[in-house]
């Protein structure tokens, strides 16, 4: 089996067959990711001819784990993943009542995987409720390892809430909380250095991929030192690090704060590209961008460390229990999610033929049942039916 590795000088070493680590995932999970394995490998045959192909090796975790090991996320699949630096998911079940708080949120934490990417953007002959979705084209940054994600938070009324809001009052002199006896408590921590790394690498996309600019989305009129302090070091380190790229124009970094960002969005999309920001913010803006263009069985997502190289691609909507089995999915997320991970391996002439594939699909209003029956004459197809179609257009 052959690693893609990350060379001293920061580039990624890709084998001609390199092996990429999987999981297939809960509910629908056991439909969109062999048809996402498919529509890939025929795109890795066509561009390459048999000299480049992947080599799936698949690892557990969720439900499908749980049955197998007792585990809901085993070591053997969080060690793949780290030996093997890029992989790809499905969506995964969280277990309710106890134990991990989220499979995902384990898998960012444990990798250190920074950053969450979701890229949005239009697809002629997708049907969107705004009157012009070509605008809409951003890529979010979202901090993936502070602020709510760190789980920090004590449920009112047990002793550690007690002890916290004694800490709180005692020593800290705070006031202000309204009803003590009553309330749960959350930290939110955000670091100089988390914030950083995220708005770096925000910068260094914009500028490899010539966007115009990156946005700082934060509520720091409200949380002076957290949001607050994300803005003002997210300014610090573009003026540090980025000085002669702001000098001439290549590139502009500006900020907004996020309620007013979210009317942006729906009245002047054009005026932003990259987007960098915390956790929750992200969570609201990537979804209502996800809508904004389509719905979220379009949306694409990465969990990625530049600096390790480490990354998982992921389907960005729920394991959808209702309609597993069914043959009705929408695979579209997964798919463009594989494209990322085409692009981050340097593997750009599949990626394309993925994308123009299912642009020529979608402008005949050939889909799957939730995006074809909203466009003009959609045609709806099955999970299997759209597979085919788009492995039909690849080769053909």
């Amino acid at each position: 089996m052959s690693k893609i590795t990350k060379q001293q000088n920061g580039v990624l070493s890709v084998p001609d067959v390199p092996t990429i680590p999987f999981i297939t995932g809960d509910g629908v999970g056991a439909e969109i990711t062999p048809a996402m394995q498919a529509i890939v490998d025929a795109a890795v045959d066509m561009s390459y001819g048999g000299v480049r192909r992947i080599e799936w090796k698949e690892v557990l975790a969720g439900e499908r784990a749980f049955r197998a090991t007792g585990s809901w996320l085993p070591d053997e699949t969080m060690e793949v993943f780290k030996e093997y630096l890029i992989g790809i998911k499905g969506p995964l079940t969280t277990p309710v009542g106890g134990g991990i708080r989220s499979l995902n949120v384990a898998l960012r934490q444990t990798l250190d995987l920074y950053v969450c990417l979701r890229p949005v953007r239009w697809f002629r002959g997708v049907v969107s409720p705004v009157k012009e979705p070509e605008k809409v084209k951003m890529y979010i940054f979202r901090e993936n390892t502070e602020d709510i994600y760190a789980g920090i938070e004590w449920e009112a009324g047990t002793p550690e809430a007690k002890k916290f809001y004694r800490f709180l009052h005692e020593e800290m002199g705070v006031s202000k909380v309204r009803f003590p006896e009553t309330s749960s408590f959350g930290v939110k921590p955000v670091s100089r250095e988390g914030t950083e790394r995220l708005v770096r690498a925000a910068c260094r996309y914009a500028l490899q991929h010539e966007l115009p600019s990156v946005t700082l989305v934060h509520k720091g009129n409200i949380m002076k030192f957290t949001e607050g302090g994300f803005k003002k070091w997210g300014y610090e380190l573009a003026e540090r690090e980025f000085a002669d790229a702001l000098a001439s124009g290549k590139l502009v970094i500006k900020d907004c704060i996020a309620d007013a960002f979210l009317q942006n969005t729906l009245l002047i999309p054009e005026e932003y590209s990259v987007i960098a920001t915390l956790n929750l913010n992200g969570d609201y803006i990537s979804d209502q961008l996800a809508a904004m263009v389509g719905g979220i069985g379009i949306a694409p997502g990465a969990n990625i460390n530049y600096d390790s190289g480490h990354a998982i691609f992921e389907a960005t909507h729920g394991t959808a229990p209702n309609i597993a089995g069914k043959n009705v999915v929408n695979p579209c997320s997964l798919i463009l999610s594989a494209v990322m991970m085409l692009e981050y391996i340097g593997w750009q002439e599949p990626a394309d033929l993925i994308v123009e594939a299912l642009e020529a699909s979608f402008a005949e209003g050939k889909a799957t049942n939730d995006l074809a029956r909203f466009m003009h004459k959609g045609q709806p197809l099955s999970t299997s039916e759209f597979t085919r179609e788009i492995i039909n257009r690849i080769k053909n």
